[in-house]
């Protein structure tokens, strides 16, 4: 993601609307892609894009430039679209946390066959819950402690999830390549 112009920054602070469309034009087609990643309906996907560009030109006070423009606009879109599917009613219950016992990144990798389109395509065969967390995980490089802290559950439940998500995904992997070889 490129560096957000100073001067343009400078412009959203003071609410100019210019500016702010110069930066909803060079974010929104790479914010619509994160969002469509968390919400299959295209049209929900643009209402959180667009309703997380609105909280970010009200709250542009508290970006701080060592971060990117981009990782600070994403992180509003991602909490944008969990929002969502929070008020959609999903729930993350506390898994039978008990019995499972819990080994934190065994080293899993594939044979290059599978691309990583495909990996993609099988993360969302994964049920929803398990889904989230190998996407905010896997692709969004969150810690657990993030994932628990936005999706408001224990830490133990975010690895639970992730645990499962990764082992059903390697199944998913698994079988695309069998079926790749023969």
């Amino acid at each position: 993601m490129h560096h957000l112009d100073p001067k343009t920054l400078e412009g959203c602070k003071k609410g100019n609307q210019l500016a702010q469309l110069q930066v909803y034009d060079s974010y929104c087609q790479a914010m619509f892609t994160i969002a469509t990643r968390y919400l299959n309906n295209d049209e929900d996907a643009k209402d959180a894009m667009q309703e997380g560009f609105l909280k970010a030109f009200m709250h542009i006070e508290r970006f701080q430039p060592e971060a990117t423009f981009g990782a600070w606009l994403k992180r509003i879109i991602i909490n944008q679209c969990l929002d969502v599917l929070k008020r959609n009613q999903l729930k993350f219950d506390d898994l039978e946390i008990a019995e499972l016992n819990i080994t934190d990144d065994e080293d899993w990798y594939f044979e290059c066959i599978i691309t990583k389109a495909e990996i993609l395509e099988a993360i969302e065969r994964l049920s929803e819950k398990h889904k989230i967390v190998v996407k905010l995980y896997l692709i969004e490089g969150y810690d657990h402690e993030e994932i628990s802290d936005v999706l408001e559950i224990p830490i133990k439940t975010s690895r639970t999830h992730l645990r499962r998500g990764k082992l059903k995904l390697q199944n998913l992997l698994k079988q695309k390549y069998n079926e790749a070889r023969y």
